[in-house]
């Protein structure tokens, strides 16, 4: 256990996740990105009152993934008043990864030619949103690979030869980094500690990393920010949370999202007002903030 476990603002926010809420209107689109190659996603509209563009909140999901899943982020943000948009990464999606997923993750997760796939499907979802209203707030969430893509548009350095652009762009107002890799197959020691962008790295002591070491991994990439105004760079670790859990799959899944959810809200809120202290302590999950 690390740091300062925490209640998230707490037992209003998990209430609001669990009881029954509106529909949450869903539309497919798509945008074609700077390559010519066309990014799928599906827009999940804000539930909010008043005049005015929502916040923006874009997902990029895991390998072998699509614009179909992470419906519990999607809804939940939606529900907190973001137009929410996700990704489908069609060079790291299910087709990409058909024919052996033991030998292609690794390959797909290593690759500079996906890496920058990715990224342009960033630079389209922006295109597509800010066409339809420029967003007063822009939020960058990703699970697992969506994790990396999370760090290289943040400012992240990589040893598999992703350029800026398209990477180091920093086109959003904050970062959520679910199961964040730590350095050696993608990122080199010391990769993240030009990021000063609020961000909210989330991990599971059973989030094992895909190199084979351990959950505790996850933690190097926050460990190494040099920090933010106001302390809006957390790192938060569930306990018992597994890597799919996070991908809404898995027994403790709900659960999970649950606390999940809550933390995402409780940072987002402070990330919109340049300060994030700490909510009140919860059994089950810890913080740290810089």
């Amino acid at each position: 256990m690390i740091g300062k476990s925490y209640r998230p603002h707490c037992c209003f926010r998990l209430l609001f996740l669990l009881l029954p809420l509106p529909v949450v209107a869903q539309r497919q689109v798509s945008e074609v990105r700077a390559d010519g190659h066309t990014t799928p996603m599906l827009v999940y509209d804000a539930v909010r009152a008043g005049k005015g563009c929502a916040p923006l909140a874009v997902i990029s999901h895991g390998a072998g993934g699509t614009e179909n899943g992470y419906v519990y982020l999607a809804r939940a943000m939606a529900q907190m008043g973001y137009t929410t948009v996700v990704m489908g990464h069609r060079e790291s999606g299910p087709e990409a990864m058909r024919v052996d997923i033991l030998r292609h993750v690794p390959e797909a997760v290593e690759s500079r030619k996906t890496e920058q796939a990715r990224l342009l499907d960033v630079g389209a979802a922006l295109k597509w949103a800010d066409e339809q209203c420029r967003s007063p707030f822009r939020v960058l969430l990703g699970h697992s690979m969506g994790s990396e893509t999370v760090m290289l548009e943040a400012g992240a350095k990589n040893i598999v030869g992703v350029t800026s652009p398209p990477s180091g762009q920093d086109r959003f107002d904050a970062y959520v980094a679910l199961s964040p890799e730590g350095p050696g197959n993608h990122f080199p020691d010391h990769a993240w500690t030009k990021i000063r962008k609020p961000v909210l790295a989330l991990t599971g002591t059973q989030d094992l990393a895909l190199n084979g070491r351990g959950w505790e991994s996850r933690l190097i990439p926050w460990k190494e920010m040099p920090g933010s105004i106001g302390k809006c760079q957390w790192m938060a670790v569930i306990d018992g949370a597994k890597h799919m859990n996070f991908a809404g799959a898995g027994a403790e899944a709900g659960h999970v999202n649950a606390m999940a959810m809550a933390t995402v809200g409780s940072f987002l809120d402070g990330a919109r007002k340049g300060n994030c202290p700490l909510p009140a302590v919860k059994a089950g999950m810890t913080v740290q903030a810089k």
